[in-house]
């Protein structure tokens, strides 16, 4: 993994982590009870020369008292833009076309239930599903258990980790193979076997309260196993316009160290949305 893109999603946890542990013992540890969640959406359009559409829309639900510490996501990403692509007969390329074709569409669902032991350790486990027609992997599912602690949590910061074993299976996304010594060139699609394999999951989670309407998050999830380590970090900085309604700028990189030829290791993602902050029946 590139050490500049890993740098820029850990740092901001380390920065602002510091401060708030040099004065976790003179707060007292914060109370959630019952449900909270956001919901989040951007959308991106452009007609005329160009034409493309971007849409990108999250929701998070947590359920926290003095028994549970739970957590659920649902995620989509999905553009479409003119793009080149080749055109095809019979295994030979034969040109190329002008079409306006889905680049990104990925979605992620997933959860956690965490039983505590105490105020900050508890057991958890944990399953997220993933599927992206245009990285590494097609799709992944990976289960968990685990051990889980909260190392600070006051007014403006809460630091908490997990980490466990766990099994994952992914399908590996399907590639092309060009042989370029006949005229035209052969095209050749391969489609690698499923794969499983057991792993160790790490989640690291920060939460800061920079002012009262600036609040900064920073999730650094990792699943490492012989075959494949994958990596994802998702740095946001939201900024509220009232109690319910925010905007928020998020920075999302992933990453596979088991690739397909022409494919690249990271695949990062930049967004401004706007989000909807709810809280259900304590």
């Amino acid at each position: 993994m590139n050490r500049t893109t890993l740098l820029a999603g850990i740092l901001p946890l380390v920065v602002f982590a510091l401060p708030g542990m040099a004065r976790a013992d003179d707060a007292p540890a914060a109370s959630t009870q019952g449900w909270s969640g956001s919901g989040e959406a951007g959308l991106a359009a452009a007609s005329g020369n160009t034409k493309s559409q971007n849409l990108d829309a999250k929701l998070n639900l947590a359920y926290e008292d003095d028994i549970w510490k739970d957590a659920f996501f649902l995620e989509a990403n999905r553009a479409k833009s003119t793009v080149k692509t080749p055109v095809i007969e019979d295994g030979v390329q034969v040109g190329t076309s002008n079409d306006y074709s889905t680049t990104a569409n990925r979605f992620a669902t997933g959860g956690s239930i965490g039983y505590k032991f105490d105020p900050r350790a508890y057991l958890v486990t944990a399953l997220r599903y993933d599927h992206d027609d245009f990285a590494p992997n097609r799709w992944q599912t990976a289960a968990s258990v685990g051990f889980g602690y909260i190392v600070l949590k006051d007014a403006r910061n809460e630091l908490s980790f997990e980490v466990g074993p766990g099994y994952k299976r992914y399908q590996p996304q399907r590639y092309t193979v060009v042989d370029e010594t006949v005229t035209p060139p052969l095209v050749t699609t391969v489609q690698p076997a499923t794969q499983g394999e057991a792993i160790g999951r790490a989640l690291v989670n920060y939460k800061l309260g920079i002012t009262d309407n600036t609040s900064l998050q920073d999730t650094l999830l990792a699943e490492a196993g012989a075959k494949n380590k994958y990596y994802q970090n998702d740095l946001g900085v939201a900024v509220s316009m009232t109690s319910k309604l925010a905007l928020k700028v998020g920075y999302q990189t992933r990453y596979n160290s088991d690739i397909a030829p022409g494919l690249h290791h990271a695949d990062q993602l930049f967004t401004t949305n706007l989000v909807y902050n709810f809280a259900g029946a304590k």
